[in-house]
């Protein structure tokens, strides 16, 4: 059965349904968003009754279409459909939208809700993250294509299209040709401070059109049969798609429609009243008609039959094809195969290098066991080692290859590798430089909120940038990251730790990991098991010290200044322990006596990272940290790491300031 079945008298009432639903919802939280879902009801039907194939089921079909709400304001649009086509949805969770402990938050949230497929509500980044989901699904059909043949669909608002990251996505999509794409523009003219024309006046679909996109306008918001017959030309077009609604925001609400006021706030028990009388639709709040349930019903019967079609042909094929199966069940499980294991154990040399082209080293050895390891950079893949990573480039029409030249596109670059983890059986990473990491942060904040499993290698990680100046040089970024919950910040010394960090990162699956890497060549500090930085954050390096008058913690390039200082304050009679914290929130994690085996319960704890101090006086205590509370420099690295107070002898006085410090030299700080 489909949509078109029940004619124009039926699709009304289904229509009127979703947008009165998702009014009663805003009414009875008094908060929430209104106008959205009552002006994209018509566009929202005519998808999810026609073409959307989906089963509420099984919401973890892997070969379901994708439906991404990226304008997440509206998320009572997507609780009243989810309702109505039978996701584990009832009615109580609908009367209790955005009320503490509900299925049914403020914005739609991956994981919390069933058939919510990526969290929204920073707008643009639904759009973007959708993009990554497109592109997941075309380099696993070109892998898979008896189990992988499914399309994306947004939702998108003004609001979205404006944001910068919807350029970045846009443009990225277009280059790739993702025929699969098809975003559904709700063109209202309308944002919160007033009519959208007051402060953009782009001509959106001449942009897209630009991008490569396939580009379409609807102008009636509540035509049914005309946005179906557009969104039926966008599947046939080879391109990405861009269909502008004109929509009417708060459609059939007397007096708000059309205005900002049928935004973010309640309508009102008169105006919702009168917006009933005027639809002709029954008075009763969270009423559904017979008529409209059995549709849905018989819709999403529809969708289990192609379910299950799709499960056959799946078995048929694994029968022949047994190896391949395999492989694509451990990608959509997102397991490890032990040849990871293998290949990273004993993969450090011992040489001095940068722990960036140690990780290049680590992700060539875990590209070739992994096959669903993909990713790329923002243009730096040479500078970042992601030109390791085995494969050839995906291009448009190519979908075969791993790497991904996501361009200077840093934060489209972050929400598509949380779209190609949302969307299962691929591992995706990232790159670019730890200064530039401030241009992807809004989406790697929400991949962690997401618990995405996204490796972000961020090299560069220091002043020790040298020339290329403050601008280039991060100085808060290491600390900035660590505040962001559920992300892995890791930062290793040398290249044992560096493919100790790897491990971490690729066992990590509930969440991403940042990998913090220098540009500079490091020496090596001994031999390192591949699980200490997931079990313990930390280990001891350095001579053996039994029983540490002074302890020194410290991370990335900064652990070999540490080792310096120590061998000088071990020698003049204060026995210095060195212990590298590559993971600080984990070694933060153990239980006290762990931590103090680790330090050794000295007479003196100090720290040393070159960055904001902030976070680490937590640890060795207020002014027993030297970091850095100011811009870098011009220069080369190390006259910048002297110059700035990153020495032997300024960490020997932090140490031991007494009067033996104060005759070394004291700090050059």
């Amino acid at each position: 059965m489909t949509g078109r079945e029940g004619g124009a008298e039926l699709d009304a009432l289904a229509v009127d349904t979703i947008r009165l639903l998702s009014a009663d919802m805003v009414e009875a939280a008094r908060s929430g968003h209104p106008g959205m879902p009552m002006g994209c009801a018509a566009m929202a039907w005519a998808l999810w009754s026609r073409h959307l194939r989906h089963d509420p089921g099984r919401p973890d079909w892997p070969d379901r279409d994708r439906f991404v709400l990226s304008a997440g304001h509206g998320s009572a649009l997507l609780y009243a459909l989810l309702h109505l086509f039978g996701y584990d949805l009832p009615m109580a969770e609908l009367r209790a939208f955005r009320q503490l402990g509900s299925a049914t938050p403020g914005h739609p949230e991956y994981g919390h809700t069933p058939g919510v497929e990526t969290t929204t509500g920073p707008l643009g980044q639904g759009l973007a993250t959708a993009v990554g989901m497109a592109l997941a699904e075309r380099m696993l059909h070109a892998r898979f294509p008896e189990a992988v043949d499914h399309r994306t669909y947004v939702i998108a608002g003004d609001g979205c299209l404006m944001e910068g990251i919807s350029h970045e996505a846009a443009s990225l999509a277009g280059h790739l040709g993702l025929g699969r794409l098809v975003v559904l523009y709700d063109d209202n003219d309308v944002t919160i401070d007033g009519p959208a024309a007051q402060s953009c006046r782009d001509d959106v679909l001449g942009r897209f059109a630009a991008y490569g996109w396939h580009t379409a306008a609807v102008p009636g918001g509540n035509d049914v049969d005309a946005i179906d017959r557009a969104i039926g030309a966008a599947r046939l077009d080879p391109r990405p798609s861009l269909i502008a609604v004109r929509t009417v925001i708060g459609y059939g609400a007397p007096g708000v429609a059309g205005s900002p006021a049928a935004h973010g706030s309640p309508l009102g028990a008169e105006v919702l009243a009168a917006a009933r009388r005027g639809l002709g639709r029954s008075p009763e709040p969270f009423h559904v008609p017979p008529a409209v349930r059995d549709r849905c019903r018989a819709l999403a019967a529809a969708g289990a039959a192609h379910r299950a079609e799709w499960a056959a042909r799946f078995d048929a094929w694994a029968g022949t094809r047994p190896e391949a199966a395999a492989r694509w069940r451990r990608g959509q499980a997102g397991a490890l195969p032990a040849a990871v294991d293998a290949a990273l154990a004993g993969l450090a040399t011992g040489e001095r290098l940068a722990t960036r082209q140690a990780s290049a080293r680590a992700l060539a050895a875990a590209g070739e066991a992994l096959p669903e390891l993909v990713g790329g950079s923002a243009d730096l893949a040479g500078s970042t080692g992601l030109d390791a990573l085995p494969g050839a480039a995906v291009t448009a029409g190519d979908y075969g290859g791993r790497r991904i030249h996501f361009g200077i596109r840093e934060h489209a670059m972050a929400a598509a590798l949380n779209g190609i983890a949302a969307h299962g059986g691929l591992r995706p990473v990232g790159s670019t430089f730890l200064a530039f990491s401030d241009y992807l942060r809004p989406a790697l904040r929400l991949g962690a909120l997401m618990r995405l499993p996204v490796v972000h290698v961020l090299t560069h990680d220091s002043i020790a940038v040298g020339e290329d100046g403050p601008t280039h040089q991060p100085v808060e970024q290491i600390e900035s990251l660590r505040l962001i919950p559920g992300l892995a910040v890791l930062r290793p010394a040398d290249d044992a730790e560096t493919v100790a960090a790897w491990h971490c990162a690729l066992r990590r699956t509930d969440g991403p990991t940042a990998l913090i890497l220098s540009r500079q060549a490091l020496p090596p500090l001994g031999p390192a098991g591949v699980s200490f930085v997931a079990e313990r954050g930390a280990r001891v390096v350095g001579p053996p010290v039994e029983t540490p008058a002074v302890t020194i913690l410290a991370t990335g390039s900064e652990v070999a200044l540490a080792v310096a200082a120590a061998e000088r304050l071990t020698a003049r009679g204060r026995p210095t322990r060195v212990v590298s914290v590559p993971w600080r929130e984990r070694f933060a994690a153990l239980p006290a006596a762990e931590r103090e085996a680790l330090t050794g319960r000295p007479d003196r704890l100090v720290a040393v990272e070159a960055g904001v101090p902030g976070g680490w006086a937590a640890h060795a205590g207020a002014g027993n940290v030297l970091g850095l509370d100011r811009f870098g420099a011009s220069g080369p690295g190390e006259q910048v790491l002297a110059a700035l107070g990153f020495t032997v002898d300024a960490l020997v006085a932090l140490a031991d300031p007494g009067p033996a410090g104060a005759a070394d030299g004291g700090a050059n700080a």
